[in-house]
Order: C-alpha cells, then sequence, then structure tokens
C-alpha cells in the first residue's frame, strides 16, 4: 500500500510537469476567452520610444559580422536605438573589430567576472527607457523590436520575453531535433501563460525590460534572464509574451554539447528556486505562484528525482508481488518505462555512430535532459558550478 502511494504521488508529479500543467493552462486560458476574449494588438507607429539593444559578448568574434548586420536591418527607427556592447574578458580581438563600427557602444575591460557583472556594468551606460537584451550568436526577426516595443504601451508589463527558435535540417542530430521539439512546446507553454496572466520568465537570446526596472543583480547568478525577469514580476508586474519577436539560432552541435547546457541550466534553477522565495507565496503573488511552481519549480527540482524514483518504487512492487508476467496496470508501466530507457539507450548508441533514427530522438533527449537536470542539482549543491559560462559549439 505505501508503495503504491508513492508510485502514484511521483507518476502525477511527472505526469502533471510534462502535460497536466500544459492541459490545465489550456482550458483556463479556453474559459478566459469565453468570458473576456482578447484584444488584437493595433499597431501604433507613433510609438516608438528610444531602445537599447544590448549585447554581451565574451570571445565571439566569428559571429560580430552577422550579428552586427542583422542589429542594422531591423525594423526601426536607427536613430533611436542604441547599439550597445560589453566585451569583458575577450581575448580574441572582437572588442577592437566593434570598436570600428560606428554608432556601436563598446565597453571593455580585460578581467572576465560573469556575464551577470558585465550587464550590471553595462547597465550604467544605458540612455534609453527600454532595454533589449540579445545574445550575439542569435540572429533576430526584422519586426523583433517593434513587436516588444508594441507590448510596453501597457503599463502593466516591465518586461517582455521574446521567443527562441532553433534552425533545423533535415540531417539534424538528437541533439537538434530534442531541442527544437523541447523549445516548440516551451513556447506554446509561455504563450498560454501570458494569455491567462503573465508569461513565466524569460531567454537570454531575446528578452526586454523598462529600464527603470532593472536593479542589480547578484554577481554569481546563472540564469540571469530568469532571475530579472521574475523579480519584475515579484514586483507586481506582467512579463509580456511576444512570439513574433524572435531569436534565431542553430542547435547544440551534439547531444554531449547540448548536456553542457542543460547541466548549468539545471543548476541556474536550483539557485532561482532558492533566491525567489517569496515567489512561492500565493497570498502576495497570486496566480503568478501557481504559474511559476507548475511551469519551473516542478521541472527544475520534483520531476527528476520523480522519474528515478518512480522506476524504484514500480520495480519494487513488481518484485514484491511477484508479477512479472502479469498484464496489470504496475507490470505494464514497469515495461514501458524499460521501453522507454531501452530506446534511450540505443539512441544514444546509434547517435555516437552518426546514425540517424528519429524515433529515438525524443525518448533519448528527454532521458539527457533529466539526467542533466540530476547533474545540474548535484553540481550547485556542491558548488562547483562556475560562473562563467562554458560555451557549447552550435550546428553549423
Amino acid at each position: 500500500m505505501i508503495l503504491s502511494v508513492f508510485f502514484w504521488v511521483f507518476l502525477f508529479i511527472l505526469f502533471y510537469t510534462y502535460l497536466g500543467y500544459a492541459l490545465v493552462l489550456w482550458f483556463f486560458v479556453g474559459v478566459k476567452k469565453l468570458f473576456k476574449p482578447l484584444k488584437a494588438s493595433t499597431e501604433n507607429r507613433d510609438f516608438e520610444p528610444e531602445v537599447c539593444l544590448f549585447v554581451t559578448a565574451y570571445n565571439e568574434k566569428d559571429y560580430i559580422e552577422q550579428k552586427v548586420n542583422n542589429a542594422f536591418s531591423l525594423d526601426y527607427p536607427k536613430e533611436k536605438i542604441q547599439y550597445l556592447w560589453v566585451t569583458d574578458g575577450s581575448n580574441d580581438g572582437s572588442q577592437e573589430i566593434l570598436k570600428g563600427i560606428d554608432p556601436l557602444e563598446v565597453y571593455h575591460q580585460s578581467e572576465r567576472r560573469g556575464k551577470m557583472h558585465a550587464m550590471n556594468r553595462g547597465m550604467s551606460y544605458v540612455k534609453a527607457p527600454i532595454v533589449i537584451f540579445s545574445d550575439s550568436n542569435t540572429i533576430l526577426g526584422k519586426n523583433s523590436i517593434r513587436e516588444i516595443v508594441d507590448c510596453f504601451k501597457d503599463p502593466t508589463v516591465g518586461c517582455v520575453a521574446g521567443e527562441k527558435r532553433i534552425i533545423q535540417h533535415d540531417e539534424e542530430a538528437a541533439a537538434g531535433a530534442g531541442e527544437g521539439l523541447y523549445w516548440k512546446f516551451e513556447s506554446w507553454v509561455k504563450r498560454k501563460d501570458w494569455e491567462l496572466n503573465s508569461a513565466v520568465g524569460a531567454v537570454g537570446e531575446l528578452f526586454a525590460v523598462r529600464t527603470e526596472l532593472f536593479e542589480d543583480v547578484e554577481t554569481d547568478t546563472l540564469l540571469d534572464d530568469f532571475i530579472i525577469s521574475l523579480r519584475i514580476a515579484q514586483r507586481g508586474y506582467k512579463i509580456a509574451y511576444a512570439p513574433n519577436a524572435y531569436a534565431e539560432e542553430t542547435a547544440s552541435l551534439n547531444v554531449k554539447e547540448e548536456l553542457k547546457r542543460k547541466v548549468r541550466i539545471a543548476a541556474g534553477g536550483i539557485q532561482t528556486i532558492l533566491r525567489l522565495k517569496g515567489l512561492l507565496n500565493p497570498f502576495k503573488n497570486g496566480i503568478l505562484t501557481w504559474q511559476y511552481f507548475s511551469h519551473k519549480v516542478l521541472r527544475w527540482a520534483f520531476a527528476p528525482p520523480a522519474l528515478i524514483f518512480l522506476f524504484i518504487v514500480n520495480l519494487l512492487i513488481v518484485q514484491t508481488n511477484n508479477s512479472w508476467g502479469d498484464t496489470g496496470f504496475y507490470t505494464i508501466m514497469l515495461y514501458l518505462q524499460l521501453i522507454c530507457y531501452l530506446a534511450a539507450a540505443f539512441g544514444w548508441y546509434f547517435e555516437n555512430r552518426k546514425v540517424r533514427l528519429k524515433v529515438l530522438f525524443v525518448p533519448y533527449y528527454f532521458v539527457m535532459i533529466n539526467y542533466a537536470s540530476i547533474l545540474g542539482m548535484v553540481r550547485y549543491v556542491k558548488g562547483r558550478q562556475s560562473v562563467n559560462w562554458e560555451k557549447s559549439k552550435r550546428a553549423g
């Protein structure tokens, strides 16, 4: 009986985290639309506040040309854009290249102290009321600035999250296929979060905040985008989601490179939970607490261990009942888990031999990101996660 209770608790955590929350969210948004239809955004070309396009870069020499050309091609008055780059710690000559491009403002110091320190330092040079953060290796959609600015017409919006899109190719490896599928689903959930109340966090590839709301963040912060955006949400402002403001980048070169990213993100997730404990107070934050707990806390802290414990408990139940040959629910569930892990193992085997079997990509990627989450938790608890990004190689 005790084992059965644990089994259903772990199964519920996993189902709710990866599918149930999305279904509940879809239902609530549908009900909300019945009583309060969403108003279509009316474009107002007269609303063109000054903005700062802020890029932090560490040894990104290979991406400078495409990023600068992309920034200059965006559909927004050039005289209203402050182009600001911070290249702290770079030693590949990228800062010299950037300083030769007008009208870029480039700020550099030789010491590398992490992205968050560079962002805090760079904010003192921002002159515009809206600052748009973007990574140096991403390409922004032509209308991204206008889409972001349009959201700020609402005075309750303090942050705008853009959409991250993965550039995929037919011959994509498991990392690319899995990452692309993950971000499509994540973008859908983020859109529903916003339609109901507020998006839950932003991605560093593209997000914007009202400059006046930015507060210096601890320099050892691992997930700057989440901490900055969610602290603004804690103050009562909404995080809008602008799917037509998007940043494109190629997928990780392979699963090994994607694993590096996911481990760091998992470590950062635990750090974020500890630093945003106040966001778990529903009496202060209302529905945002439920969204944050369901969308992020469960995924970062509860689901990965639950995946392991579900298998162990399921195995104990079948072994205790000696029901290996039965067709009962617990036995079927155990075999389904074994099939999933076996498919992931085959996916790993064939991926390392450059054999692309797309049917194995999803179980392989799913197991990999949960494995990365466990590693990230352990790394954060042991204090072994560096604040400096170890860049993952991207596909060409």
